[in-house]
């Protein structure tokens, strides 16, 4: 009988990556169990490259190509014939009176990372608010992702902690100085991911609740010599 972990009789189908929920081994992820795809960084998403969303797993954060200059800083719009003349369309000056003050990453900078918990990770040094809040704000990176990149953090290296925080920094970047014809795209791209983030720390407490219970079961447990 066939292996059912094989495909045509010889390629190993790997097994998914685990999920929110699944067990993490003693020590975290294997980094190779991070992503359902190999991640590619947001290079040259103003050149018209496919964008996040076809890179570490993101599914809907692909992005155009784009030329115009990036949106002016919130608040009240300069008139229309000034909006022109720093080279913005009618599109952009549109977008930006539907989209008022948003900005990219500003739905983003309203979450926290409370409640979710960082692993040790003896061997690595990293400021974990920065780390936690470019992780957060990433659209290109699925909720589960994000987990698991949580997960593997004790067994990263260094230079690999490094090159994703400079990443997630770059995609930041790169989104922020999109056109203003991408607002709307971006706004509800962040309004969905900002939900699986909250969704993500609902399931940090739930866990944190459930290993107090166990710990006070085993606790009760040896009082009574059982």
């Amino acid at each position: 009988m066939a292996d059912p972990q094989t495909t045509g009789g010889s390629t190993p189908t790997p097994p998914p990556p685990p999920r929110p929920g699944d067990p993490v081994p003693e020590g975290g992820l294997d980094p190779t169990q991070v992503f359902a795809a190999p991640p590619t960084p947001p290079a040259s998403m103003k050149q018209g490259a496919a964008g996040a969303g076809g890179g570490a797993g993101g599914d809907d954060a692909a992005v155009p190509q784009d030329s115009g200059p990036p949106p002016p800083p919130p608040g009240p719009l300069p008139a229309d014939d000034q909006l022109k003349a720093k080279g913005y369309d009618e599109e952009d000056i549109k977008i930006l009176k539907e989209v008022k003050d948003y900005r990219f990453g500003s739905i983003a900078s309203r979450l926290t990372n409370e409640k979710v918990v960082v692993p040790a990770h003896p061997e690595t040094t990293f400021d974990h608010t920065k780390f936690l809040t470019l992780l957060r704000g990433s659209i290109s990176l699925t909720r589960d992702e994000k987990w698991r990149i949580i997960q593997a953090i004790p067994k990263l290296s260094q230079f690999q902690i490094d090159e994703l925080q400079k990443i997630l920094d770059d995609e930041k970047r790169k989104f922020s100085e999109l056109s203003p014809k991408h607002l709307l795209q971006l706004m509800k791209l962040e309004q969905k991911h900002s939900e699986d983030w909250k969704d993500l720390q609902s399931f940090m407490v739930q866990k944190d609740a459930k290993q107090q219970e166990q710990a006070a079961a085993d606790d009760i447990r040896k009082q009574l010599g059982l």
